[in-house]
């Protein structure tokens, strides 16, 4: 919502601006999407290895 009151605001503003701006975003976003996927295969790696660094405490019983 946020943003789409800052592309009214824009559009205001400078309307070329807005409107070179709300026909490049797919392009934007085509961009972006393998660094969001690498993001999320980077966060689960972590969990992996957090798992199973904390792994012996879980067995061990003392971890909740």
């Amino acid at each position: 919502m946020f943003s789409f009151l800052l592309w009214c605001l824009l559009f205001v503003i400078c309307w070329p601006l807005a409107l070179l701006a709300l026909l490049l975003w797919p392009l934007v976003w085509l961009i972006t999407l393998p660094f969001r996927l690498l993001g999320i295969a980077v966060d689960g790696i972590f969990g992996l290895l957090h798992a199973v660094v904390m792994l012996p405490a879980r067995v061990l019983g003392g971890g909740r």
